[in-house]
């Protein structure tokens, strides 16, 4: 497949300026002529539902050993907290836009807007910043020019701060067919991304739970991806994410693969069953961690379906067998069976 051909597919916008400006609310003239760089980086943080932490990862951002930074908060103003808050702070990065919560794509997009730094960075609100975060990966930026998007390890944290895991997932150069498969990037608050990029595929799709995936898939089409093989965020996982519907999550991600597949060569459209055993796999997983059996078993059917080969690796059949054997004699874990579970069917997932 010829490279220009892959360019053409992607370059799109998907949300157009005239669109996007009914969504959003209109900004002074004055704020929105200016269109010189004042900040090598611009971090943008939607603060609706997550205010508890925001000061956290405001402060995550403020404590940077690479300091010319802007920080954008998006939301809704009608509270004075966060006005309060902001001007007890008396931080000069910080500028406040206010919007009514339409979603987390609109207000990273409305963030993107009215950015002026050279690179892009991504907050959410109860997520941490590592000191040397952006030290680091624009130190990658300086090496190779053509980077569009530089990543980093994290931590995932509970809401105490206990780390859970880590992702250690390393990838560089041109990714595109592997992001077209499954994302790579373990959090959206980990990327940086070069400003020329998102005038290249344009911005973040509303696709609930894959706005993310969607967008660095579309930047990799053009563009190099490196990451900071250190965990230099964390991203908490909140008590009742394991409660979500995940019928509307694998709806939400069939929704991003069929968009995403739309711009792909014909000779590649085969592909598509590998991003499909994919997202059933990792939909089975997070059935088989919440204990919702049925499910993971269904999910993991779909998954082979679609993709065989994904399935059978050891660690996967295994997740499978215990789901049948939970699902036939029930959760109550006798030592005996604990014992067997142990020595036949020890699972590296949980």
């Amino acid at each position: 497949m010829k490279d220009d051909n892959r360019r053409e597919c992607f370059v799109r916008s998907p949300h157009p300026i005239a669109d996007l400006e009914k969504r959003l609310h209109h900004q002074p003239a004055a704020q929105q002529s200016q269109k010189m760089s004042t900040h090598s980086v611009s971090v943008v943080i939607p603060a609706y539902n997550t205010v508890a932490f925001l000061s956290q990862a405001v402060e995550s951002v403020l404590d940077q050993t690479f300091t010319d930074f802007e920080i954008i908060i998006v939301a809704d103003l009608r509270s004075d907290d966060i006005v309060q808050w902001v001007k007890q702070i008396a931080a000069p990065q910080i500028k406040l836009i206010s919007q009514e919560n339409q979603g987390r794509s609109v207000a990273f997009n409305h963030g993107i807007k009215l950015s002026q730094g050279e690179y892009v960075a991504f907050l959410d609100a109860d997520d941490l910043w590592e000191s040397t975060k952006l030290e680091k990966q624009l130190a990658l930026f300086a090496r190779d020019p053509k980077l569009g998007l530089v990543d980093t390890w994290m931590f995932l944290v509970d809401e105490q701060e206990t780390v859970l895991s880590q992702s250690t997932t390393s990838f560089a150069g041109d990714v595109w067919l592997e992001m077209l498969k499954a994302n790579l990037i373990a959090c959206g608050s980990s990327p940086l991304v070069r400003r020329q990029c998102f005038d290249k595929v344009g911005w973040f799709e509303d696709i609930q739970g894959f706005e993310d995936w969607h967008l660095w898939t579309r930047i990799a089409a053009h563009y190099p991806f490196d990451v900071v093989e250190e965990p230099l965020v964390h991203h908490r996982q909140q008590s009742d994410s394991t409660a979500r519907s995940l019928d509307l999550m694998i709806s939400n991600r069939t929704q991003a693969i069929e968009d995403l597949y739309q711009s792909v060569p014909s000779d590649l459209l085969w592909k598509k069953r590998q991003s499909y055993g994919c997202a059933y796999l990792d939909t089975a997983l997070l059935a088989y961690r919440s204990e919702r059996y049925r499910q993971a078993i269904s999910f993991f059917w779909r998954a082979f379906q679609s993709y065989p080969r994904f399935c059978l690796t050891k660690a996967h059949l295994k997740v499978l067998v215990k789901s049948l054997l939970y699902l036939w004699l029930g959760t109550q874990r006798s030592a005996q069976f604990k014992n067997v579970a142990q020595i036949l069917l020890d699972s590296p997932e949980e």
